[in-house]
């Protein structure tokens, strides 16, 4: 049986997951369905991060050889998710695609190698789940500004990190991917 339903997205390799067994218990990983589904189940660490609302991180990813398959959902709250294709020979590359993750819905998104990741916080609290399939690697974790990918983030005034606010431009991003 199914446990999630897999919904393409534009990205080549990019999914929105919904679970389809509630009953008070949201399952976020199953391994075997993983597997039938195609999609990766070497995850090597999980972590989450907590935001207030209007903070937007992003855009995040680790460049090769630590480059990771990620699985993030909202466990609290709601936001804006977004993914930014960084692979050049991909037909969608510099593209991007929004999605709401929220507890209420309880869907997380599928995010392959060569996409950034990045997300705003809509509600007063979000807490968001991370699975990688790399262990973090500092000299590998990059980023590009969220400003520079035409993403309409539909915030007056986001609360961004100086970290965040310094990334290259995606125009001056040269892709390992």
């Amino acid at each position: 049986m199914n446990k999630f339903k897999k919904i393409e997205t534009p990205l080549e390799g990019c999914f929105e997951l919904l679970p389809l067994e509630c009953d008070g218990i949201i399952r976020n990983f199953d391994a075997a369905a993983f597997e039938a589904m195609g999609l990766a189940t070497d995850f090597k660490e999980e972590y989450f991060s907590t935001s207030i609302k209007n903070v937007l991180r992003g855009m995040h990813f680790q460049t090769p050889p630590a480059d990771h398959v990620k699985l993030v959902t909202c466990l609290e709250g709601a936001v804006k998710d977004v993914v930014v294709d960084l692979r050049k020979s991909s037909a969608t590359f510099g593209k991007h695609c929004a999605f709401e993750l929220s507890a209420e819905k309880a869907n997380m998104l599928y995010i392959p190698r060569g996409l950034a990741h990045g997300f705003l916080t809509l509600s007063e609290r979000a807490i968001m789940l991370y699975n990688v399939t790399s262990v973090y690697s500092p000299e590998n974790d990059k980023g590009i500004l969220w400003s520079s990918c035409g993403i309409d983030w539909q915030c007056d005034a986001p609360i961004i990190s100086a970290r965040d606010q310094s990334h290259p431009t995606l125009a001056e991003f040269d892709s390992p991917f």
